[in-house]
């Protein structure tokens, strides 16, 4: 049982979505492909730079992390934009370590997986709960954010080091991750998987899923995309991001029940 069954009113402190429903899953791979494309976007069409990018994207990330964690409420906008923007952050933290360091793929993915394994080891050992029916404080909030931005970094680096360095190509890649996520969802509800450890296997997974289906979308035909640029694929997700959020604000349908 965990800490909400024994005391329903603490639901009320609960900020992030509590009902996982068909429309977490779509914000959350549409948000992986934003988060991959909009730093493309930014660092080549703008020519801002990927310095200057990763600085500008991680102020913004700290002003609505702040404004999340002291938020009373969940808000499905300010929630959703923070996911966007650990998206993108993630991307750029891997972007920078593979790119201005020169460190390969298969390190940063082992290193971000070592770092996302001790965040939940840190995060099991204080609360004693990865559950996310159980965040109603600040610390076990913080734990779940720095969760989050490590399966953004460790998937986008998965993701490249699949399609990329792997050669597995950005279709197929999809595919793979997608079929990944497929046999979770098999195990869970057919086999009973654990429903924690789903839950964080299919987050960690739509990461690469995401990566790979933007760069599909967003890369020229000649590197084996199908070409329609970091705009529109960033335009296209992003409304379709709006819409949903909009849907959830009016619905509630993922909000705790009071």
């Amino acid at each position: 049982m965990n800490d909400l069954e024994r005391s329903p009113d603490l639901s009320l402190f609960v900020k992030v979505p509590v009902i996982i429903t068909i429309y977490f899953w779509v914000i959350k791979i549409l948000a992986t492909t934003v988060g991959e494309t909009t730093a493309d976007y930014l660092i080549f069409n703008l020519h801002v730079g990927l310095s200057a990018t990763s600085v500008v994207m991680s102020a913004l990330l700290a002003a609505f992390l702040y404004a999340q964690v002291k938020s009373k409420t969940y808000i499905p906008w300010l929630y959703w934009t923070t996911v966007v923007l650990v998206s993108i952050v993630g991307t750029l933290i891997t972007d920078n370590l593979s790119d201005n360091l020169g460190i390969p793929l298969q390190t940063t993915t082992i290193a971000f997986s070592l770092a996302l394994v001790g965040t939940f080891g840190l995060w099991y050992l204080h609360e004693r709960s990865l559950s996310i029916h159980s965040i109603y404080t600040a610390k076990r909030e913080l734990f779940y954010w720095a969760a989050i931005l490590f399966t953004f970094a460790l998937g986008t680096a998965a993701g490249d080091l699949a399609a990329e360095s792997l050669d597995w190509g950005y279709a197929n890649s999809a595919l793979i991750f997608g079929g990944m996520i497929a046999a979770i969802a098999i195990a869970f509800f057919v086999f009973r998987l654990n429903a924690i450890l789903a839950f964080w296997l299919v987050y960690i997974l739509t990461r690469p899923l995401g990566a790979s289906f933007g760069d599909y979308l967003s890369q020229p035909l000649s590197n084996g995309g199908l070409g329609l640029g970091t705009v529109v694929t960033s335009a296209w997700f992003l409304g379709a991001i709006l819409l949903l959020v909009v849907f959830l604000t009016v619905s509630r349908v993922d909000a705790p029940r009071l």
